[in-house]
C-alpha cells in the first residue's frame, strides 16, 4: 500500500457498531466525516455522488451495510441498494481518483457447508462462494462489484459482529439473562464472535502498515456456536458481579431446525485467518479475551 495521508475520511454507517469503532481509530488519520442518515441517505444514489463531489474524500471506509438478515428476505431492493449498489459506486469513485476503499463483508456469502465427505473447515479466502440469503446474495456481489472495479481495496470478511454499543446478540443475552430463568439457544451454527472494536483496530494496523490490497478474513482466533457464545456470556458477567435470574445450566442447545427463520443461516461460519496474520504479522487475540474486553467495556459504562 502506498502512503496514505487523506485529509478527508468518509466513513459510512457511522452510526453503526463497525463504523462507530473507526471513527475513534481514524481520527489521527485525518478529518473523520461519518454523516448521519440524515445528512446522507446512503440508498439515494445521486445524494452519494453529490456528497462525495463536495467533500472529496481521500479514503473511503464502508462500513454501512443492510444487516437485519431476515428483513432483506422481503427487502431485496434496499439489501441489494446498500450491500451491493453503493459499494459498486464508492469502488468507482475510489478507481477514478486512484486512492483505497475499505469494505466489510461477511461469513454468509459461503454456503456454510461442509467438505463434501469431510468435517467442515475453516473457509479461506479463496474458497468457493454459495450465499444461501438475500443478505448474503448481496453482500457477496458488493465484493465482487468492487473486485471488479479494479480500485485499491481491503475486503474484510468477517462474523457474529457485536460491540459494547449498539443491538446485538451479546447485549440481548445480558437482557434476556435478567428477565428470564431459561434460555435456548442454537448450538449448531459454528463461528467467532467479533468485536467491533477489534474490527477496528486491525483496519487502522492494516492502513498504517502498508498491507497488499486484497480480501482478508477478520475475527478472532477460535470457534463456538451460539449457545457456546451465551454460555460465556454468563459465565464471564456473574464473574463480573452482573446479576442474573437465569441460572448456570438454564441455557439449553438447541438445533437450527427448531429455531426457523425467515432467511437460512449457515451451520459453518469458521474463518480461516493466516492470510491476515502473515500480512500484520500478528496472531490475531481469541474470541473469549475478546469478549472479556468488550464486556467490560459495556458494564463499566451502564
Amino acid at each position: 500500500m502506498n502512503s496514505l495521508n487523506p485529509k478527508v475520511i468518509l466513513v459510512t454507517g457511522g452510526t453503526g457498531q463497525v463504523g462507530g469503532e473507526m471513527q475513534r481509530q481514524l481520527c489521527l488519520m485525518g478529518d473523520v466525516h461519518a454523516p448521519s442518515h440524515q445528512a446522507l441517505n446512503l440508498a439515494d444514489a445521486a445524494a452519494v455522488d453529490a456528497w462525495l463531489n463536495k467533500y472529496q474524500p481521500g479514503l473511503i471506509v464502508n462500513a454501512a451495510a443492510f444487516t437485519a438478515v431476515d428483513k432483506a428476505e422481503s427487502e431485496p431492493e434496499l439489501a441489494y441498494r446498500l450491500n451491493a449498489g453503493l459499494p459498486a459506486q464508492l469502488a468507482a469513485y475510489s478507481k477514478a481518483r486512484d486512492q483505497w476503499l475499505v469494505h466489510y463483508s461477511s461469513d454468509y456469502v459461503y454456503s456454510g457447508d461442509a467438505e463434501p465427505g469431510g468435517e467442515a473447515q475453516p473457509w479461506q479466502e479463496t474458497s468457493p462462494t454459495g450465499p444461501l440469503s438475500v443478505y448474503g446474495k448481496t453482500k457477496l456481489e458488493g465484493d465482487q462489484a468492487i473486485l471488479a472495479s479494479g480500485c485499491r481495496h481491503l475486503i474484510f470478511r468477517t462474523s457474529w459482529v457485536y460491540s459494547a454499543r449498539g443491538h446485538n446478540f451479546m447485549k440481548t443475552m445480558l437482557r434476556l439473562g435478567r428477565e428470564r430463568d431459561a434460555l435456548a439457544v442454537v448450538s449448531d451454527q459454528i463461528g467467532a464472535p467479533t468485536p467491533a472494536g477489534l474490527i477496528a483496530l486491525v483496519t487502522q494496523q492494516a492502513l498504517t502498515r502498508e498491507i497488499e490490497a486484497g480480501v482478508y478474513h477478520l475475527a478472532p482466533r477460535g470457534e463456538t456456536s451460539w449457545h457456546g457464545f451465551a454460555c460465556e456470556i454468563f459465565r464471564q458477567a456473574q464473574a463480573l458481579g452482573e446479576p442474573f435470574t437465569i441460572a448456570p445450566g438454564q441455557v439449553s442447545a438447541i438445533p437450527t431446525a427448531e429455531y426457523p427463520t425467515p432467511a437460512q443461516r449457515p451451520l459453518n461460519s469458521r474463518l480461516a485467518l493466516g492470510k491476515l496474520e502473515r500480512a500484520l504479522g500478528v496472531t490475531l487475540p481469541g474470541w473469549q479475551a475478546q469478549l472479556a474486553l468488550t464486556l467490560t467495556e459495556h458494564l463499566s459504562a451502564q
